[in-house]
Order: structure tokens, then sequence, then C-alpha cells
């Protein structure tokens, strides 16, 4: 994809493009069935937070499964390095096993990633994600040494130098932090960044309605939802309802919506993607994060909401025809090749 020169969206002394706050998170994916959700006692397609004791058991039960870095603003700011972005990530690990994973990974795709280790406390977070053969995701989340990141930990320099600061609404269930949230967001506005904000997940909004709703109207510029979460946020079973209240309350709002693709609300403007087909659906993990990558790799480097939605569909095309969400492929020439 050609590059275009930035347009007056952002201050042209920023060095980062996008800079992401979120859970560090291993990924632990395990190829399986339904009755093995069934026996339990997971709900398929849902999000549940475990704890280290669960994390084990469930761990043991599920047999062996790839490891490899997740955490949902990780895997965007990756995609946006593999595009060719100037990216960097803040979150915490713990000085072991899964932490040194994860630190090796985002810094091998040239990410900047400086947050020191945690010595103490909790474990790594990881992730338990179970793959069915219809490509659904179940994922079992023990976020550990994630949710002991605090407003000292940040690196408010990388925050202040970023075009767009992204943020994960699973952030909210920590107070600590919440608190990171809130003062990375207000140093980024000041220093004339955007804030862009991921409702992260359908149970995420039920437990932190009322919070990102305030968020929503007037603390975020560009919004990521799926069709759950959107319509969790305004309490109706109706997209078209949920995308009517919506509108106008941030700058961008880019909605994914599966296998019937995204809707992009800026303004008075409306955009309908549609997917982009690479290959037999294989696991749907990180499409929404590679959406988002897309995105705001495009909408950083000035290019118009349409490129922007359809670089984010091209990323997410890719990573569905594969395990895990790191693409496997280079982005870059997948852009270049399908974008031109």
């Amino acid at each position: 994809m050609p590059v275009m020169a930035p347009d007056a969206r952002f201050p042209s002394s920023c060095s980062l493009d996008v800079v992401g706050i979120g859970n560090a998170i291993v990924d632990v994916l395990v190829q399986t069935d339904d009755a093995f959700l069934n026996d339990n006692g997971l709900q398929k397609g849902g999000m549940a937070l475990i704890d280290e004791a669960q994390a084990g058991t469930l761990y043991s039960a599920g047999g062996d499964g790839l490891e490899t870095s997740g955490g949902s603003v990780a895997n965007t700011i990756v995609g946006i390095a593999q595009l060719g972005g100037r990216a960097g990530f803040i979150g915490r690990v713990r000085d072991d096993k899964l932490g040194t994973i994860f630190s090796r990974d985002i810094r091998a795709v040239g990410a900047r990633f400086d947050t020191p280790a945690a010595t103490e406390g909790a474990t790594t977070a990881r992730c338990l994600i179970y793959v069915t053969p219809d490509a659904e995701r179940t994922m079992c989340t023990f976020l550990g040494a994630s949710t002991q990141l605090e407003p000292e930990d940040l690196d408010l320099s990388m925050v202040r130098q970023t075009k767009v600061l992204y943020l994960e609404g699973y952030l909210w269930d920590s107070p600590a932090a919440k608190r990171a949230f809130i003062a990375a967001a207000e140093a980024c506005r000041a220093a004339g960044g955007k804030v862009a904000l991921s409702l992260s997940d359908g149970f995420c909004v039920d437990r932190h309605r009322e919070s990102f709703l305030e968020l929503v109207n007037g603390h975020v510029d560009v919004l990521f939802a799926n069709e759950v979460e959107i319509m969790s946020l305004y309490q109706t079973e109706d997209i078209n309802s949920a995308i009517r209240d919506v509108r106008g309350c941030c700058e961008v709002i880019a909605i994914t919506r599966g296998g019937e693709g995204s809707v992009v609300l800026s303004g008075e403007q409306r955009l309908d993607i549609g997917i982009v087909n690479l290959g037999e659906l294989v696991d749907t993990t990180g499409a929404g994060d590679l959406y988002a990558g897309g995105f705001l790799h495009a909408f950083t480097q000035g290019e118009e909401l349409q490129r922007c939605g359809e670089l984010g569909a091209l990323c997410a095309g890719q990573i569905v025809t594969q395990l895990g969400a790191r693409s496997q492929l280079s982005l870059q020439q997948l852009a270049a090749t399908h974008l031109n």
C-alpha cells in the first residue's frame, strides 16, 4: 500500500504512530470440541476470567497447545509494526518464562516495549483459547501480573509522542490499570494525540457499561467494537438501533460484524466494508485485533476512512486463516498485493 503523507489529524512532532496499553498475555491455543467446553462448564464464544488454580486445572485438562504471545492491544500493536508502522506497547509481565516469551515476541517485530518486568506478585497473564471445529474461540483468562500496571509504570514520554493511544476495555477490570488508562489518555490528548478504545468483550461492557458510555461520549476519538459489544453498550438486540445510538459520539467509529464485514461511521458518513476471503476459516482469535491494527495503521498514515476499513478487513481476513493472532505472512506484502 502506498504511504501517503499524514494529514492534519496529528501534530507533526509525533515520533510514534500508535502506542497501546493493555494486558500483556501469553495465549495457549488448544483445538478441541464442544464436549470439552460442556464438560468444563465453559460458555462457547465467551471470555471468562479465572484464577491461577483454575488456569492450572484447565491447562492440564486441555492437552498440548500452541503458546504464543497475545493480549488484544498487543496483537494490534504487533500488526501495526508488521505493516511498517512505528508502534509501542505498555503492559506488565512478571520476570518468569511466559514474561520472557511475551517480551521477546513483541520486540522481535520492532515494537517498543520498555515496561520493567515485575519481580514479585502474580505470574505473567495467560489466556487459554479453545478453538472448536467451527473456528469459534472460547477464552479463559488469568490476568496475573497484567493487573499490576500502575500509573507510575507509564512511560508518558511515549504517550506524548504518539499520534494515537490505543486502549482496551479490559483495563477497566483492574482499579490500578484503570487509573493508568485515565492518566495516559489525558497526557495523550494534552499533547495533541487521539485516543482510541476497543470495547474488548460483551461481558466486559456489561460490567462497566456506565463508565464506557461516559468514555464514548467525549473522551474517546476512535471507537472499535463488534456487534455484540455495541449492542450490549446500548442494551439492545437490534444492531441498527445501536448504530444509530453511537453515531456522532466519537470522531470515528468502526463496528465489525463478522461475516457481514464492518461499518465505519464518521459524522454523517457511513461506509460499509466487505470481508476479505483469503482461504478456509481456521480460527477467529485476533480478527478484531488485526482489524484495528490495519485500520489504525492506515489512519495514522493519513489515509481515507474507506482505505482504513479495507486494510483492517484485509488483516482480519488473513488472521482467520491460521491458528493464533500473530500473522505468519507478511502483512506489508499482503497489503501491497491486494490494495494497490
